[in-house]
């Protein structure tokens, strides 16, 4: 399957920390860029999660934002039984240096620091959590990318076959226009140089000759055609390779209409280069 660089994906899970929500947005880059944006609680799993979208995406700019809500199910606040026996041996002693001092009223008591008894944070079972919700993500994101991708190709493939048919439209008229040229030039040359029979007119009309071959610029077009398309069945990570392909067929393109020994030939190299930039538009998305 093909991969666009675009996508977006978000999910969420509940955690006894609260609920957790990550979002994936990817666009098109050269190499991999992954940004994060994690809750300051949950930076310690920045690294497993740089891990687990570099496992799954090769290239793009990736933007990861992680963060955390209120908890969906508040435990139950605990008193600090050993904090509260603490708490009643201070009291006695200053009950002895300070008689006529007030008791701890209730509310005194539960604002005091260390009385409630705080739930421990299951670190482990948060980074279990984390590393399902990424998952779940990551799915979500390729799946986006790679329908992006079907697109990208799909439309690729439809300028491959219109370029084929401009090559197979050409491919008769070159040795009649070559050879229309070849007598129009001769004739001018005859006629510059004042003799019918010139070394000189043999050796530039032979030279013409050799400049208006075409042919080596069409079988590589089609070599480079049938390349784009194997590529596009292959799948995976084709981008740089198809940006290859693109620029190859630019150049031969370019040849093909320097060489354009008629009109509608050079029409036809004027025509694969607008489909060629047209596939170049497309493979910059692609991963």
């Amino acid at each position: 399957m093909i991969y666009s660089m675009t996508g977006y994906a978000v999910a969420s899970e509940d955690s006894p920390r609260g609920a957790l929500t990550l979002e994936l947005r990817s666009v098109n880059s050269r190499f991999l860029d992954l940004q994060f944006r994690v809750a300051e609680e949950l930076r310690a799993a920045e690294p497993m999660l740089r891990e687990l979208i570099a496992a799954r995406i090769a290239r793009g700019k990736l933007d990861c934002r992680l963060s955390i809500g209120a908890a969906v199910r508040p435990e139950t606040p605990r008193l600090n039984a050993p904090a509260l026996e603490r708490l009643k041996g201070l009291e006695k002693e200053i009950a002895k240096s300070f008689p006529a001092a007030a008791a701890l009223s209730v509310a005194e008591l539960l604002r005091w620091p260390g009385v409630l008894a705080e739930p421990a944070a299951d670190e482990e079972r948060t980074r279990g959590t984390l590393d399902k919700l990424c998952r779940r993500a990551l799915d979500e994101l390729c799946a986006a990318r790679g329908r992006e991708g079907a697109r990208l190709a799909l439309v690729i493939q439809e300028r491959v076959a219109a370029m084929r048919k401009q090559l197979a439209a050409v491919a008769p008229l070159v040795p009649e226009a070559v050879a229309a040229q070849r007598a129009k030039i001769s004739e001018r040359l005859r006629e510059a140089l004042g003799t019918g029979d010139d070394d000189r007119a043999r050796a530039e009309i032979a030279l013409f000759a050799a400049r208006s071959d075409v042919d080596e610029e069409l079988s590589r077009l089609a070599a480079h055609l049938e390349e784009v398309e194997r590529v596009l069945t292959r799948g995976g990570a084709a981008g740089k390779r198809l940006d290859f392909l693109a620029q190859e067929l630019n150049r031969e393109a370019n040849t093909l209409a320097s060489k354009a020994a008629g009109l509608k030939i050079a029409d036809c190299a004027l025509e694969l280069k607008l489909l060629i930039e047209q596939i170049r538009e497309q493979v910059q998305n692609i991963e």
